[in-house]
């Protein structure tokens, strides 16, 4: 499986390009900005962008939407509980910044739904507690998790923004938990980290 990190826009969002590597079929996930800069790396790969992915409908997870869907012609896929968030600057009026519209999505994605990218498969796992759409992809045969921000490298999403619930982050957080502790977590900020350090060493678990 092909991963490629990069990291984007004013919040430093990691977005990540996935990829399978016999048949180059690809994945954008979490395009939260500089969009001439992710097209040039899926042009290297050399990948077919089959989706694009929001891991949630923040504006530091979407801003790049338009251009990456303009240009791939892939379509855009969030879970329907943060679609409405698209086609409303996704928060960013909290922080004082006018958000670029996203395009409207086109798949909604729920619990337990399989995306395949040629021989790589990636289970939409809904996470909520960040906000009421979030989900993490995750690719059991790998051990490999993408899940936005919902657990960090020694920390966890926070949960005072609009639809943000304490609660459900934590029910979120103790069923990531009960993945094999090998599982290699890519989040949406910050360094990666594995299932098994964070359950033995962040503090907010």
């Amino acid at each position: 499986m092909i991963v490629k990190t990069l990291c984007v826009g004013m919040l430093q969002t990691n977005c990540y390009i996935v990829g399978c590597e016999e048949t180059k079929e690809g994945v954008i996930i979490d395009p939260g900005g500089n969009a001439k800069r992710i097209l040039a790396e899926v042009e290297k790969l050399g990948l077919k962008i089959k989706y694009i992915i929001n891991t949630h409908g923040h504006f530091d997870h979407t801003l790049a939407n338009k251009e990456v869907v303009k240009a791939t012609g892939a379509p855009l896929a969030i879970h329907s509980a943060d679609a409405p968030m698209l086609t409303q600057g996704g928060g960013a009026i909290f922080f004082g910044i006018i958000g670029k519209a996203s395009p409207p999505a086109d798949i909604m994605l729920e619990e337990g739904q399989i995306l395949a990218l040629g021989n790589v498969e990636l289970e939409v796992l809904h996470t909520p507690g960040h906000s009421p759409g979030s989900i993490c992809l995750y690719n059991k045969k790998e051990g490999v998790l993408f899940d936005g921000d919902v657990l960090f490298n020694m920390g966890i999403g926070r949960t005072d923004l609009p639809g943000g619930n304490y609660n459900l982050m934590m029910d979120s957080l103790q069923r990531l938990l009960t993945l094999p502790d090998e599982t290699m977590v890519y989040p949406g900020h910050g360094p990666p980290t594995t299932i098994g350090r964070e359950r033995r060493s962040n503090p907010f678990l």
